[in-house]
């Protein structure tokens, strides 16, 4: 019935799946509980003030607690958390692994004795052993050794805003960074990345500027000569890809010719990494251009989709913003929520430990509010990204079903905004939800994996990984989907479910084209990434060779160009999600109108043109099959 219905795009507007945005507010409230409860139960002073081994709070008054001697100070002069062994990190529990203390200064110098710390109390009033300890027994009485920092002590500054006192140099915590990496054999390389990356600081962040700003121009270009973007992306992306691979080779025999006066660890493994590059690089560009070469009768049809497009952002300029506002609200959210994760991590009643010393933890039913906060974070993190979704699909239907592009709404962007809280949150909520449901079970069996690696037999392994790529394509899938529901709520104001069902039926009516479109645009849109990679890590190889000598650049460029490609992926996913609403509009403008008095066609011209000739050019590749021979229908 849903696809023989009229449409009306438009016409009505009505408020969609309401019980779900009352679902979706009661569970903020309840997210909003937790932060409440953490804070009330003295979690957040506890995070910004901290709190030593024997629950004392640094900075106030506290309370004695039964059991813990050293409890129940007053702290007030006292406002700072010190370590006695702040490099003796637990790598399996994520925590510092030492006696904390309240202290009134930390050590702005390294104090290498007993009795430069008991200089240090007597002169600056800040005492760093342990709290029975007075200053004058620090060099006689025979517990300083376990009361007491173990020395030398480095020199530490207090952390803005948490009141801890951290080292200033950092080198600890790298030596303990070395047991993550299990495929480091010589501890000596992770410290070369290490300064590597400290060393080229300036120019990681340089690059990640100019992956920004081709970005930008790039998205500039599509708007204005959307009609060759397509040739000139293909033949730079061929040139770009020769080039880097010449470059890479250039440089690799220019350095393996002057190997016999290498003398440094750091221009060996440059010189390795090059031919890793350079090997990598030219299969690349093999595939690349065998792709290209299967594609070519492909990439003419999609200039003309480009073009419909680049006149969508013409009329719509405030769509290129999107991401930077998705990207700014995520930010907030995501904030919040690590802030309240870090109140939980503090929340719960004090209680002594085997050492004597004072952990909180939580009982009961309140120990499963992670849990929760763990699903608040998915589920409101997916809902922020539909409403960039069903945001960007108002604006485009509204663009594509207006006759008239004169009588557009001043901000389209803004009227979208303004339908979508009004009458959409409920199905915004709906939508998420469902891609949440797929996301947890698959994230739990990602943990499990990670868990029971290296202890399940080959069985169990191949299952696990079957089971997570079935949850992530049917994610992708859903995903997908998804977006069109948005579509056709944004078109005709029908709930979730119904909206769902009739983008599906159009889709499947209209299964090549939607293959085309998917195939050469979405190809097209990955040349506009690898175009923008290979241009920021082709000048990061270009400005990292001048420190070749003494900076191993593996790691600042892998930094770099993971940047490049996930700012080239946010402003190109806006691109690719227009080109989806077009289509979607476009088949639903086939479908019920004819061009006829009364029925005419909203379609551009250029758009119905690019879709029948992907369909010709499918067709001759399948060499007319009866699914091809369906697709004819006259209009």
């Amino acid at each position: 019935k849903s696809s023989k219905r009229e449409w009306k795009p438009l016409e009505d507007h009505s408020c969609t799946d309401v019980p779900w945005l009352l679902l979706f507010i009661l569970f903020c409230v309840g997210m909003g509980f937790i932060c409440g409860f953490s804070i009330a139960t003295g979690a957040a002073a506890r995070l910004l003030s901290g709190y030593d081994s024997y629950g004392n709070i640094c900075g106030q008054k506290n309370v004695k607690v039964e059991g813990i001697v050293n409890s129940g100070l007053d702290l007030t002069q006292k406002k700072y958390v010190f370590f006695l062994d702040p490099c003796n990190i637990d790598l399996v529990h994520q925590k510092i692994k030492s006696i904390a203390l309240c202290v009134s200064a930390c050590p702005r110098k390294e104090l290498k004795t007993l009795a430069d710390i008991q200089k240090f109390a007597e002169t600056n009033g800040s005492t760093l052993c342990s709290y029975e300890l007075q200053p004058s027994e620090y060099t006689t009485d025979p517990r300083a050794a376990k009361l007491c920092p173990k020395y030398p002590v480095p020199e530490s500054a207090p952390i803005p805003f948490f009141h801890r006192c951290a080292p200033v140099n950092i080198s600890c915590y790298a030596k303990f960074a070395e047991a993550l990496i299990t495929f480091v054999s010589d501890s000596s390389v992770l410290h070369r990345l290490i300064s590597g990356v400290m060393t080229s600081k300036e120019i990681i962040m340089g690059l990640c500027l100019l992956s920004l700003v081709l970005s930008m121009i790039l998205m500039v270009i599509i708007r204005y000569i959307s009609r060759v973007l397509v040739w000139i992306l293909t033949i730079l992306v061929i040139l770009g890809s020769l080039g880097g691979t010449g470059v890479l080779w250039w440089l690799y025999a220019k350095q393996r010719i002057s190997a016999g006066a290498l003398e440094s660890q750091i221009a060996k493994d440059n010189l390795q990494a090059l031919l890793i590059y350079a090997i990598a690089a030219t299969v690349f560009t093999v595939i690349m251009f065998l792709i290209v070469l299967i594609m070519r009768k492909r990439v003419a049809l999609t200039i003309a989709l480009f073009h419909v497009a680049g006149k969508v952002f013409i009329h719509l300029p405030l769509l290129v913003f999107q991401p930077f506002w998705t990207f700014f609200v995520l930010i907030l959210f995501w904030t919040y929520w690590i802030t309240v994760l870090l109140f939980l991590g503090t929340t719960g009643s004090p209680v002594p430990n085997e050492e004597g010393f004072v952990e909180f933890r939580m009982t009961g039913p309140l120990k499963y509010m992670w849990w929760y906060h763990v699903v608040g974070l998915i589920w409101i993190s997916e809902f922020i990204l539909a409403c960039q979704q069903m945001t960007v699909a108002g604006a485009v239907v509204t663009y594509y079903f207006t006759r008239e592009k004169r009588n557009l709404p001043f901000t389209p962007i803004l009227a979208s905004v303004n339908r979508l809280v009004c009458y959409h949150l409920g199905t915004v909520a709906k939508g998420s939800f469902i891609i949440t449901l797929v996301k947890i079970p698959r994230m739990i069996l990602m943990y499990i994996h990670t868990q029971l690696k290296g202890k399940e037999n080959a069985c169990a392994r191949c299952m696990l990984k079957a089971c997570i790529c079935c949850l992530w394509c049917l994610e992708k899938c859903l995903t997908y989907l998804n977006q069109n529901a948005y579509t056709a709520t944004a078109i005709n104001s029908t709930n979730f479910c119904t909206s769902a069902k009739d983008a599906f039926v159009i889709l499947v009516e209209n299964a090549l084209r939607v293959a085309a479109i998917n195939t050469v645009g979405d190809f097209m849109l990955f040349l506009g990434k690898v175009l923008i990679v290979c241009s920021t890590g082709l000048a990061g190889v270009m400005l990292l060779n001048y420190q070749r000598d003494y900076t191993v650049w593996v790691l600042p460029l892998i930094i770099v160009c993971l940047f490049a490609f996930l700012v080239a992926h946010c402003f190109l996913s806006i691109y690719e999600m227009v080109v989806d609403v077009l289509f979607l509009c476009f088949a639903i403008d086939t479908k019920y109108n004819d061009g006829s008095p009364g029925r005419e066609f909203y379609m551009d011209k250029v758009l119905m043109e690019f879709v029948e000739n992907s369909r010709k050019s499918m067709k001759e590749a399948g060499r007319g099959g009866g699914a091809e021979s369906r697709e004819l229908k006259p209009m």
